[in-house]
């Protein structure tokens, strides 16, 4: 039973056990396996998610994967599959193309092996665009600010002011259809949308503005002196840094690259020293720093796990974490993949529930 008393949750603990999950999602085509790791964070979502406005965008995120499921279904229609199938569902017109667009079809015969395979695509897609809407639902963006070293500062404000102003134009924007319908007026079709778009942009433009001007006149984006040496060092390690890392990820995510994970160790810590002397530029206080205590490393350590585990089994059953679509076959759950993706459960047994005004029970 996690202690209702302590504080919330340190917000990087929930971007790391995200995305745990979701490079789990990117090892494994199996749609039982990417259902259950939706599920997985679907459920730690419900029973943790706070009542804040940053805190509704999963939904946002799980149409988003709808739309990206749909769309590739669509191209996979109209513009053929890469994988060659026998069971032919529908016949199109196509469209004769020239000589220079070999390999590209408009129309055609569908298969069914070319949709599954276009399904099994978008879904290690769409299960990753739900794991990133998990963190964005869990992770609260202000207090996630406060912990970004000094060298991010600035580009962490400016996400965290994206965020934070995403559902506020919902809301303009369900407001306004509603005046528009109690008046009588459209509020669908090119019409309303030109009728509701406009006053929602000005409103964010006006937002935007005061915005900036409060922020010019608290000292955000002051800077101090460093000598040029430092800078340039500064440079050099985070650029190293950056490409070690993609590089790193490169490897891990092919078959043939055993060296990702030495290069993406070597490319993270150049990343950090760079990020460490960066930080010199902008050096600031922090008003109660979340601590990074146990429920932290348990929370990113069960995203670590799975997305180990999942790596794991793509190696020694990739049949079954990529079932074949020539000939087609009906998918199998592993057992033991399975229990690695409901790893991903124990945040919402470790961590505090969300505080919430009508509990009288929560600490002020």
């Amino acid at each position: 039973m996690p202690d209702r008393t302590a504080g919330p949750l340190h917000p990087g603990a929930w971007w790391l056990w995200a995305l745990g999950l979701g490079t789990a999602a990117t090892r494994t085509t199996n749609p039982l396996l990417l259902a259950l790791l939706v599920a997985v964070s679907g459920y730690v979502v419900a029973a943790r998610r706070p009542d804040a406005p940053w805190a509704r965008s999963y939904g946002a995120f799980a149409k988003l994967a709808l739309a990206v499921i749909g769309v590739r279904l669509l191209f996979a229609v109209f513009l053929g599959s890469p994988v060659p199938g026998t069971q032919v569902l529908i016949r199109l017109p196509e469209v004769p193309l020239p000589d220079w667009a070999q390999g590209i079809r408009l129309g055609g015969k569908v298969t069914a092996e070319g949709l599954v395979f276009a399904l099994y695509d978008a879904l290690r897609l769409a299960a990753l665009l739900i794991c990133v809407g998990a963190a964005n639902a869990l992770a609260n963006p202000a207090r996630l600010l406060k912990s970004l070293p000094g060298a991010l500062y600035e580009t962490g404000v400016a996400v965290v002011v994206a965020l934070t102003f995403a559902p506020n134009l919902i809301a303009d924007v369900q407001r306004l259809r509603a005046a528009r319908r109690l008046r009588g007026r459209p509020d669908r079709g090119v019409r309303g949308l030109l009728h509701v778009g406009l006053p929602v942009l000005e409103g964010a433009l006006e937002r935007s503005v005061a915005l900036a001007a409060a922020m010019d006149s608290r000292g955000y984006g002051r800077t101090v002196r460093v000598p040029a040496a430092v800078r340039r060092t500064t440079a050099a390690l985070t650029v190293a840094g950056l490409l070690g890392v993609c590089a790193g990820m490169y490897g891990l995510l092919t078959a043939a690259g055993g060296y990702g994970v030495p290069v993406l160790l070597a490319g993270l810590g150049a990343a950090v020293a760079g990020l460490r002397l960066g930080g010199r530029r902008t050096p600031r206080t922090r008003y109660r720093p979340d601590r990074w205590d146990v429920r932290a490393w348990l929370v990113a350590g069960s995203g670590a796990a799975v997305a180990a585990l999942l790596s794991v089994a793509a190696t020694r059953l990739p049949d079954t974490l990529h079932p074949g679509v020539i000939p087609l076959v009906a998918p199998e759950l592993p057992v033991w993949p399975a229990a690695a993706c409901l790893l991903g459960l124990l945040p919402a047994f470790v961590t505090p529930p969300p505080y919430s005004p009508k509990s009288p029970e929560e600490p002020s």
